[in-house]
């Protein structure tokens, strides 16, 4: 039996059937879709060789998610940039990103979710007002992208010499003009070191 704190096993046979070893009862992809929203932990394992395929089975949720009318989350040019990250020098800091990232606006959206339930009844006014906590996310997140490109461009080691041409003078002129930003992003660029190090 499982300790009280591990989380649920859920087993997959040849016929691609899913079974719970909790309840210990069959379940669909849905099944387990409704789990995760529930902040319920599981692992999916093969049933014949025991390997964790917990990674193949969640895309497979998301893929079915995305595939349902009116459900689609991921928008096109997210898709090809994540797309072109594989195999790429940088792909080992993109989940890293992209977990913080998410992480950061399950927290957000924790208080957009109180402000949905107060602003119900209230004036067209009040609602105008709710926009604005979302056009500090997506500034937020859009400062996030325009940082992490910055940081995919400094850590490539052996840009083109026609690159470096084109690059060198925005990036003084950017420097002299936003200093702050500077800053911030060798702040970035130094703590997604210390992630890789400690990766490492």
């Amino acid at each position: 039996m499982p300790a009280k704190d591990d989380p649920v096993v859920i087993k997959k046979y040849a016929n691609r059937r899913l079974y719970n070893t909790g309840t210990s009862t069959y379940v669909t992809l849905e099944d387990l879709a409704e789990m995760v929203k529930k902040g319920e932990d599981f692992t999916v394992q093969d049933a014949k060789t025991g390997e964790d395929i917990t990674h193949p089975v969640l895309t497979q949720i998301i893929f079915e998610l995305e595939n349902k009318d009116g459900q689609n989350m991921l928008p096109i040019p997210f898709l090809r940039q994540l797309i072109a990250f594989y195999g790429d020098q940088m792909q080992m800091i993109v989940p890293s990103f992209l977990e913080q990232s998410m992480s950061a606006f399950a927290k957000e959206q924790e208080r957009f979710r109180e402000q949905m339930k107060s602003a119900i009844g209230k004036s067209p006014m009040d609602m105008m007002k709710m926009a604005t906590p979302m056009k500090a996310l997506e500034e937020q997140t859009r400062r996030n992208m325009e940082m992490f490109q910055q940081a995919v461009r400094l850590f490539a080691p052996f840009p083109s010499p026609n690159t470096a041409a084109a690059s060198e003078e925005p990036s003084k002129k950017d420097a002299d003009e936003h200093p702050d930003d500077l800053q911030e992003l060798k702040e970035q660029i130094a703590a997604m070191q210390r992630k890789i190090d400690s990766m490492g």
